[in-house]
Parts: C-alpha cells; structure tokens; sequence
C-alpha cells in the first residue's frame, strides 16, 4: 500500500500519534507535545495546531539516537541523562497549510526522536513533537513526504 492513503493524527490532549491507513489507525504512539500549550506564535516554544504536510524527510539510515544540528548529523548519540533537548535519530518536518499555522515550516517544528524519552506520554518539548527513538524510525519508515498530518487538542 502506498503511503499517500496514510494520514497522521496527533492528538495533545491523549499525547499520542496516530498512524491511518485507508481510514483505520494502523499504530499507535505516544508522544510529548510542547511543555507551553498550543500556539503559532514565533518563540512561543508551543506546539501549533491544525493540518499539515510532512514537507521533508531527515535522517535516512541515521543510527538510533543521532543528533541533528540544522538537520544535520553531528556525529554524536544523545542520551537520556543529558539536558539539551536534542533533535535525533530521524525529522519529519511540517509545513502548516492554514493561515494560522503556515509559519510552522520557519518555526521548524518537527516529528522527531528524542534524549528525554522518559517524558513521552506528557507535554515537555518545545513546540515539536518527539518520538521515542525506535518508534520515530519505524513511522519514519512507513511515510512520505506530501503525508498529511493533523495535529488537534
């Protein structure tokens, strides 16, 4: 099956992603929204909602827990211990299609893996939605760039 019949539903309230199918929901994730709410504002940190396109795809065969500066490999594993708040292992980033989130793509907020897994299941990003590591490759791997993604309270 192509994975242009796969939609993403992100749901803040449940904290959790869902993958659809032709209309059934085929996984099931939890994930960590913004720490701060939702919200478009630039520097708000907030996660926006609203319907969106995975605009592209970072981090092809990346090993787990790669950290990404400016979508780039560094070279480096991040791990749970560590206070940054990385980007790692794989980037599905979003481009908003509605006037209210379409500065989404210039906030770079992202579908990413993360070094605070121990978080996922509640609000603690800053405005991005993280993944374990395991669980963002295998999403990763299972969508397109063009797949829409609707994020709701």
């Amino acid at each position: 099956m192509q994975s242009s019949a796969r939609k993403i539903r992100v749901s803040v309230s449940r904290q959790c992603l869902e993958l659809f199918e032709d209309g059934k929901i085929v996984r099931t994730y939890p994930i960590s929204t913004s720490a701060y709410g939702l919200g478009t504002e630039p520097g708000s940190l907030m996660t926006p909602p609203g319907r969106f396109i995975i605009s592209e795809k970072f981090g092809d065969g990346a090993p787990h827990g790669m950290i990404f500066k400016s979508r780039l490999p560094i070279g480096e594993i991040g791990t749970e211990g560590q206070p940054d708040d990385f980007v790692q292992t794989r980037i599905l980033w979003l481009d908003g299609q509605e006037e209210h989130n379409a500065n989404s793509h210039d906030r770079y907020i992202y579908i990413h893996g993360t070094n605070h897994e121990s978080a996922i299941g509640q609000p603690a990003s800053h405005g991005c939605v993280r993944m374990r590591n395991a669980e963002v490759v295998e999403l990763y791997d299972m969508v397109d760039a063009g797949t829409e993604v609707v994020i709701e309270a």
